[in-house]
């Protein structure tokens, strides 16, 4: 049964930052493309980036420059370092893992950005 677990959100001022964590478990990690997402209230869920099994990464634009996605294949885990964060930040972060044609979820983190 594959399992994604993420933690690390929570409430942060502007201009602040948090790093976001993925573990997986049930799954050859190592060679799974894995993405966050992340769904404001009232809004669809968007794609925010995405990291492959070689390591190159691709961002959103509203994102680009703030937000660094990585990953440790030994910990089958992977981080979203964001910085500078702004008040439209604010939204449930997911994690996504595709492997060939199947995809999983997470549970979701809550990340707000707030004075």
């Amino acid at each position: 049964q594959v399992q994604l677990v993420e933690s690390g959100g929570g409430l942060v001022q502007p201009g602040g930052s948090l790093r976001l964590s993925c573990t997986a478990s049930g799954i050859i990690f190592r060679l799974s493309i894995m993405r966050w997402y992340r769904q404001a209230p009232g809004k669809e869920r968007e794609w925010v980036a995405s990291i492959g099994s070689t390591g190159m990464t691709d961002y959103a634009d509203s994102v680009k420059g703030r937000f660094i996605i990585s990953r440790d294949n030994d910990k089958s885990t992977v981080y979203l370092q964001m910085n500078s964060l702004k008040s439209e930040d604010t939204a449930v972060y997911y994690c996504n893992l595709q492997a060939s044609s199947l995809v999983f979820w997470g549970q979701g983190t809550q990340v707000t950005v707030s004075l």
